[in-house]
């Protein structure tokens, strides 16, 4: 196991679990035969009506693919066969037997938005990938945000730190967090930040560069914290100037884990026998196939303390109060909003409008509108979110949009 990889364990508080959806496989239609006029003679004894051109209710929900018609319960390629072999006219359907046509819905059009969905991804990979599918690696590129043109008067500028602390280019990572500070920083216009902070930690190393940002920027920023404000993330606030919380808000658990997993014994009970060549005795500790020895546990238990002392000492010098102070509340555990404002880790019960209103008192001005600061919302999550729409012009405008950022034609 890499040390790169076997890093990824050490972070401060666990990983909230998310589940993006995805879907919309597409059917295609079999070929059609030419339209020929319909002759006078009735149709053929137990020939099948033709399928309607007009659109079907999708039994099957928005997005899934419709079945085919059925030929006289024949395949495909035997109707095509019947339909070389047998005048046209012995298929034409009298206009008195035709089926009642279905009320006009709407799924046909998402239906295309499916296809168009794989059309528009396939062609937006081979042009971004390094900045759609790289996520992983920190290899990102940023447009000018959306929102500096809509900014004019004084405005406090609000940046959602939400879910796991980690390396994906949101704002709950370093990348997507300093693009927009460093946006704020140069726009005249924000006068302060407000961090909208709902996460219970992430990875340490991500959460000390994010620290290290807030500690630097120049203007005001006020935190309010939602449900959880824990671990890295509260690491990251306590760099602010100040720290609003519920009163039932779970927030602290200063502290460090790393987890390694032994699955041993588990093999040993499958008959699976794991061999690992190494370079060194310990470059396998942590592979998950033998317990650790003690020298390692020894190992990685003083890198352990050695990160805690980080995080302790980032939260002294951002709450102003004695390392000794902060390394006695350093548990792992969490406290309710009340405890924190009585132990000095935030400063005030308050919702996020008390927050934009300190905000305000501490950039000197009366008022101010608000804007949230984020990135421009990425492709793929752009053509998830339109597949949930009936709406037949916000599509088309969507898709038209996406259209000519990648280029089509």
């Amino acid at each position: 196991m890499s040390d790169q990889n076997q890093w990824q364990n050490a972070a401060w508080g666990a990983p909230q679990e998310g589940a993006p959806s995805s879907g919309g496989p597409s059917a295609g239609q079999g070929p059609a035969a030419p339209a020929q006029p319909a002759a006078s003679q009735p149709a053929a004894p137990g020939a099948a009506p033709r399928a309607t051109s007009q659109p079907q209710a999708n039994p099957y929900g928005y997005g899934a693919p419709q079945p085919r018609p059925s030929y006289a319960g024949q395949p495909q390629g035997a109707y095509a066969a019947q339909a070389q072999a047998q005048p046209a006219a012995a298929y034409a359907v009298p206009a008195q037997s035709a089926p009642a046509q279905q009320p006009k819905r709407r799924g046909w059009i998402v239906g295309l938005a499916a296809v168009l969905t794989v059309l528009i991804l396939g062609v937006a990979t081979i042009g971004s990938c390094t900045s759609v599918f790289t996520s992983s690696m920190g290899a990102f590129s940023y447009e000018s945000p959306s929102w500096a043109d809509t900014v004019t008067g004084d405005t406090v500028g609000i940046i959602n730190i939400s879910g796991t602390i980690q390396y994906d280019g949101t704002t709950s990572s370093p990348e997507g967090l300093k693009s927009q500070l460093d946006a704020a920083e140069q726009n005249p216009h924000i006068k302060a930040v407000v961090l909208r902070v709902n996460s219970g930690g992430g990875v340490a190393t991500a959460g000390e560069e994010m620290s290290t940002y807030i500690r630097d920027f120049s203007k005001p920023v006020v935190v309010s914290s939602a449900s959880i404000n824990a671990s890295a993330a509260y690491m990251i606030s306590s760099q602010a100037d100040y720290i609003f919380t519920d009163k039932t808000t779970s927030i602290g658990s200063i502290g460090v884990i790393m987890s390694v997993t032994d699955l041993s014994g588990l093999y040993e009970k499958l008959g699976i026998s794991v061999e690992n060549i190494t370079s060194a005795d310990a470059k396998d500790s942590g592979a998950g196939n033998r317990p650790l020895t003690e020298e390692e546990r020894a190992w990685y238990q003083d890198q352990v303390d050695q990160i805690n002392e980080v995080f302790i000492n980032f939260v002294a010098e951002g709450r102003d109060m004695p390392v000794e102070d902060v390394r006695a509340l350093a548990t792992g555990l969490t406290f309710t909003g009340m405890d924190a404002v009585e132990n000095g880790l935030a400063d005030e019960l308050g919702t996020l409008e008390a927050a934009v209103a300190k905000a305000c008192e501490l950039a000197g001005i009366a008022d101010a509108d608000t804007v949230y600061l984020q990135s421009s919302t990425s492709d793929l999550s752009r053509l998830l979110d339109i597949m949930g729409t009936e709406d037949s012009l916000d599509v088309s405008g969507t898709l038209k949009e996406l259209e000519n950022r990648v280029g089509l034609e």
